[in-house]
């Protein structure tokens, strides 16, 4: 049995995230943050001529060699006929909740980031005032409450924002390191989606089964499974590998 568990935590953990570090070491990478690209990867219109409200979530690898297993995520909001988008992050330094830190859809350490949220139209609309009361609610706002790993980070930010308000009805990438780490330490409940059952011991370690999150095994932070909604594998590194 012992020798079949590292089989397994050998097939499941390391073999990927060892393959995706050999991958990303080939990868074209800022040298440090005053060198990386910040700028709009044009992903989102211009505010001005998108007339309804909007509502998206973002998820980019982070810098260096950190990128080859994490995301960084973030909210972005824009009322109807609203002549700017807000963007909603958390960071590592100073004060952590951050308003338009950055581009609304710009480069982080100039990874482009991939889009895991989009809500338009009047659905939107009613979404928007819980996101804003979410982000006011986000209780590790002060200045020191921030903690790269295992949490509360960026992806503790955004994924009690989709707590707050499962209609958004999307899981954060499985490499968004953070997502499962709770306030409350030990927990068992419903997944962020209300769609499942979580277990998690401080975002160390856990297991997650839901539509909408799939079924997902959590060790240190790393997640492997697989997505049932939207077939695909999760891997540690690689994030989601499907279609």
């Amino acid at each position: 049995m012992t020798r079949r568990l590292l089989i397994l935590f050998f097939a499941l953990f390391l073999l990927p995230l060892a393959s995706h570090a050999a991958w990303w070491s080939w990868q074209p990478l800022a040298a440090d943050w005053r060198r990386a690209d910040w700028s709009s990867a044009a992903l989102l219109p211009a505010a001005a001529i998108e007339p309804e409200a909007t509502v998206h979530v973002f998820a980019a690898r982070v810098g260096r060699w950190r990128g080859v297993f994490a995301h960084h995520s973030w909210v972005v909001v824009k009322e109807a006929g609203a002549k700017a988008y807000t963007r909603f992050d958390v960071v590592g330094w100073g004060n952590p909740v951050r308003v338009n830190h950055r581009e609304a859809d710009g480069r982080w350490f100039g990874n482009v980031p991939e889009l895991v949220v989009e809500v338009k139209g009047p659905a939107a609309a009613a979404l928007i005032p819980r996101i804003r009361e979410a982000v006011q609610s986000y209780s590790y706002s002060s200045y020191g409450s921030y903690a790269a790993w295992p949490g509360p980070n960026s992806n503790s930010f955004v994924q009690h924002v989709l707590a707050e308000v499962p209609e958004l009805g999307h899981a954060l990438p499985p490499t968004a390191i953070g997502k499962d780490w709770r306030q409350d330490g030990l927990y068992a409940g419903f997944t962020p989606s209300r769609t499942g059952l979580q277990a998690s011991l401080y975002g160390l370690a856990g297991i997650t089964l839901g539509w909408v999150e799939g079924i997902e095994i959590n060790l240190l932070g790393l997640v492997a499974g697989v997505d049932l909604r939207q077939p695909a594998l999760k891997l540690p590194g690689w994030g989601r590998v499907g279609l």
